[in-house]
Formats: structure tokens, sequence, C-alpha cells
């Protein structure tokens, strides 16, 4: 609890929102992002290569617009909630994502930051113990599956694919539980309809905001296509989702994923120890930290989700020699830093397979000896 004052109150000043900043950050997200697809259509009949520039370039934007949104489902980005909720909705049209599904699943990483016993981060980490439980094979499988090579795919599901499967074959599923329900005398089908239950989605309102999402996507697709053709809209469109999700992914990861982060269970997670030395501080060039809307400085993020992104670097540079412990990572450490991949219950850290192998090693000689 002394924690929680003493955070509340040494970050509040920088909590204050700004409409005009918020407003000028969406200009400067979306407009260009609109002209990229407007250059695009301009110069696409001279070879269909200039896709993967085009894609490349706008999965910044993407990128960008994923943070703002990011900001949004934290209510950090205006003061008025019905504005965050509104261009949250927006932004999660652009980036493909339904924000409201996105934050509350998020929101759930925010409680449990630190306690890896029920957070298991972007890459489901699994403790030492589960490891050497694991084949020589599936153990190889686990490292070579969490790779950065990996990150592109990863994203093309996160962001493009998931969000559009869930919602189909939930839909369909759903459909059909209403007709057979129908079919059936003396069933209840506005009690199902109300419930509206799947393993798609939580709650009523997350289908309803997975529908609202889908809904306004399928027209501006149609549109799209209509001015572009079919090939020319998706090639750049999956490219630019694909490589702004993977980018986020890896961003996210090393950002809770590296050299003896702090990683406890459930019983002894201390959230703000866990804010300081289980979250990394990206130090990332201007231009990137401009893209990822600073979301680099994530250590602040996890002391308070009430600091909107804007005032997120002026919060560390003035308040420095209190994150001491948080981690620095480099953009050339960035790779390093994700070899860290499992969660060592015993001494509250991720280690990683490397280390895990020579603890082992070093225990089997030991027992040899004696």
């Amino acid at each position: 609890m002394e924690n929680k004052k003493y955070w509340h109150k040494t970050l509040q000043p920088y909590t204050e929102k700004s409409v005009l900043i918020a407003a000028w950050q969406l200009c400067n997200t979306i407009i260009p992002f609109m002209l990229l697809w407007y250059f695009y259509a301009q110069t696409i009949n001279y070879s269909l290569w200039l896709a993967v520039p085009y894609g490349i370039l706008m999965s910044f934007f993407v990128l960008r617009a994923f943070v703002l949104m990011h900001d949004c489902g934290h209510a950090s980005f205006f003061e008025n909630n019905k504005a965050n909720k509104f261009f949250g909705y927006l932004l999660g049209v652009m980036t493909g994502m339904p924000q409201y599904v996105w934050s509350k699943n998020h929101a759930y990483h925010h409680i449990t930051n630190g306690d890896w016993e029920k957070y298991h981060g972007p890459l489901n980490i699994i403790s030492t113990k589960e490891f050497s439980k694991l084949t020589k094979s599936q153990q190889k499988r686990y490292a070579i599956l969490r790779k950065a090579g990996f990150a592109l795919l990863g994203g093309f599901l996160y962001v493009l694919f998931n969000p559009r499967f869930n919602w189909i074959i939930g839909s369909v599923i759903f459909f059909f539980q209403i007709l057979k329900s129908l079919l059936t005398p003396k069933s209840n089908t506005i009690l199902l309809i109300k419930e509206c239950k799947s393993k798609f989605w939580k709650t009523p309102r997350e289908y309803i905001h997975q529908c609202f999402n889908n809904l306004t996507l399928l027209p501006i697709w149609y549109f799209m296509i209509q001015w572009l053709g079919a090939g020319p809209f998706f090639l750049v469109y999956v490219i630019a989702l694909s490589v702004s999700g993977g980018l986020g992914i890896i961003f996210f990861t090393v950002q809770h994923n590296f050299e003896h982060s702090y990683a406890s269970n459930t019983a002894k997670v201390d959230y703000f120890r866990a804010a300081l030395e289980g979250t990394s501080y990206l130090k990332m060039p201007f231009w990137l930290n401009w893209f990822t809307a600073d979301i680099a400085f994530h250590h602040i993020h996890h002391l308070s989700t009430c600091v909107p992104n804007y005032r997120l670097k002026k919060c560390h540079k003035e308040l420095e020699n209190l994150f001491t412990k948080v981690k620095r990572i480099k953009v050339s450490e960035i790779f390093n830093a994700g070899k860290y991949i499992l969660w060592d219950e015993d001494n509250e850290m991720l280690i990683s397979i490397d280390e895990f192998q020579m603890e082992k090693a070093v225990d089997m000689s030991a027992a040899l000896a004696n």
C-alpha cells in the first residue's frame, strides 16, 4: 500500500491529458497512412513489387496507431472517456483489432505483471520444471517456435487472422445454437441470446465489439478492392498488418523477457518490483520512439497506466534517478534479450535455455561427486 501511494503521488503530475496533443497524434498517424494508400494507388501499375516497400512503410503507422489505441483502452489518451472509446474503436479498425476485446485481455497483463504463474507473456513461457519434463524434441520445438523469425507469422495470426477467424467461426456456431434452440421445445432462446456464451469471446459485449470491428472493415475492404483490385490491396494490407504485428510482438516481448527479469509466483509477486525489475526501458532512436509512441518507457507505463504516451519521456527524464533498477536494452540487444524464455521459479527470474542446461550440468556433476 505504501508503494502504491508513493508512486501515485510521484507520477500524478504526469497524468494530465491534452486534447490538442492527442488530436495532433491522431492526425500525424492517420493522415500519412491514408496518403501512403493514395501514392500506392498511383504507382502500383508500375510494379506489384512496390507493395513491399509501401506495406513496410504502412506497418510503422499501423504500429503507432496500435499504441494510441492501447492508450485509449487505458483511458489515458483523452480526458473524456467517450473520446477514448470512439477513437479507440476507430484505431481498432485501422489496426484490424477489436479494441475493446484487446483492451480487456491487455488489462489482465497489467494486473498480473510479474506473476508468471498466471501470465506467461506473448510467447507462452513455461517454467524450468515444466521444460525439464519435455522430451529433447519437444524442448527443441519449444525453443524454435519462440525465435524472432516467427514474429512475422505471429503478427499475421495475431492481428489479421485470429480476430476474423474467431468472429466468423464463433458467429456460425452461435447461429446454429440459436437455430437448434428454436427447434427444441421448451428451450429458452431469449436467455441463450442474452448470455451469448462462446469460447471465442468472454462476454456478450466482447462479441458486439467483434461484430462492429469486422462489419466496419468489410465495406472498407470492398471499397479498397474496387479502387485497387483484390490482389494489390490484400498484398500490401497483409504485409502492413503482419509486419506491424510482428514488430509489436518483438517489442512487447523484450519489455518483459530479458536477462534475469523479475518473475515471481502468485503468492509472492510484488507489482511494483515487477514494474521496475521485470519491465525494461528500450533505448531506441528518435524515429522508432515516434512510431512506437514512446512505449519504450514501459516501466513508467506499468507504474501508472494513467500517464499518457506523450508524457512518458518527460517523466522518465525528470525522475530518472528513481529508475536505476530498470533494465536498459538497446535495439542491437533486442534479439539477445529474446533468449530468456524459461521461468526459474526458485530464483524468481527468467533465464535462457543455455543457462538452464548449464545449471543442470553443474547439478549432475555435484551429484556424481557425492
